[in-house]
């Protein structure tokens, strides 16, 4: 949460708006910085009425320059979801039409299994330059492994505590994800001698009750929690190493790439092991922690695109069962 407080006359709405939200299980983090946003905008119109003005709504909505239509979108659809809010408490407010969503025209890049190898050997000889005791260079060994391994998103990983890495029973508990859930994560015997070796060499440092249940499971030399940024730095250092080239900010490859990459292997490795791709769908969108199937989709359509063998494979499977279908696709049923 912001330490930032709300200050325009919609002060005491934009409070209680984030709480309702927070209490029926919503973070509400970027949402929060977005109206913050908006009332720092209502400041400067010298808004000094509850009900916002059909002019002053349009002036917030309209597209800025260098603005994305995605980030449009998210400013628009906040401030909608405030504005029913003002509108339940009695308030007239003019609500404006919610623009279709923005058709994304993104496309992750997947590693191959080569460059997967290449970035676990870079990890292992990256070097610091200078002693810093601050540095995460030393889990970058153990996390990226575990990242592949899990597929499991960044922040999930930097948040995991030290009781909720089992390395007996072999899974991790990850609590309050993207989609306010809790989940089970099996990971293989491996990466569990992966964590282990890190955990020995971690418990080494010189750091009172590293080892304690609450405190974090990836740490800095010093047993402070690692931050994000600190990661993507030395994983950029990484892909130098693995001789990987890097095109820019957005464009990749990315540290998130390797949860993409996951996917499309494990729908890989599932498809070569004899599971058609669409019924092992719902495992792996549950495995991924998605909140819908739609979600993990495009990772089916990806692999089809890196592995168009698996489709006709598919294909040769059922022409026994369907064999009009398969070989003539255009005929009336």
């Amino acid at each position: 949460m912001s330490k930032k407080t709300f200050c325009s006359v919609n002060a005491i709405h934009f409070t209680a708006f984030l709480q309702l939200k927070r209490s029926l299980g919503y973070k509400y983090i970027m949402e929060e910085t977005t109206l913050l946003t908006f009332d720092l905008f209502l400041l400067l119109q010298d808004q000094s009425c509850t009900a916002l003005s059909r002019e002053t709504v349009e002036a917030w909505c309209a597209k800025r320059n260098h603005e994305s239509d995605i980030t449009r979108y998210g400013r628009m659809i906040c401030l909608i979801q405030f504005l029913y809010y003002l509108s339940d408490c009695g308030f007239k407010v003019p609500i404006p039409p919610l623009p279709k969503y923005p058709k994304s025209t993104f496309i992750p890049y997947i590693y191959s299994y080569d460059e997967i190898a290449a970035i676990f050997y870079g990890c292992d000889q990256v070097t610091l330059a200078c002693k810093n005791m601050y540095s995460s260079l030393f889990v970058m060994p153990c996390l990226l492994r575990m990242l592949y391994a899990t597929g499991i998103r960044i922040g999930e990983a930097l948040s995991l505590k030290n009781e909720n890495v089992n390395l007996i029973e072999k899974h991790l508990t990850l609590k309050a994800t993207k989609n306010t859930k809790d989940r089970l994560v099996p990971f293989t015997d491996t990466l569990a001698a992966v964590c282990t070796d890190y955990q020995q060499h971690r418990n080494a440092l010189p750091v009172s009750g590293i080892d304690d249940p609450g405190r974090p499971f990836f740490v800095s030399l010093i047993g402070d929690p690692c931050k994000n940024g600190n990661i993507e730095r030395w994983f950029r250092k990484v892909l130098i190493k693995a001789k990987i080239q890097f095109n820019s900010k957005g464009n990749g490859p990315r540290l998130h790439d390797i949860r993409h990459s996951f996917s499309c292997h494990s729908f890989t490795k599932l498809a070569n092991d004899g599971m058609d791709l669409y019924f092992s769908w719902p495992y792996l969108s549950t495995y991924l922690g998605h909140q819908s199937l739609r979600a993990t989709e495009q990772y089916i359509r990806l692999t089809e695109q890196l592995h168009p063998e698996l489709v006709k494979d598919a294909e040769r499977m059922y022409m026994d069962i369907l064999p009009n279908m398969i070989n003539n696709p255009t005929q009336p049923s």
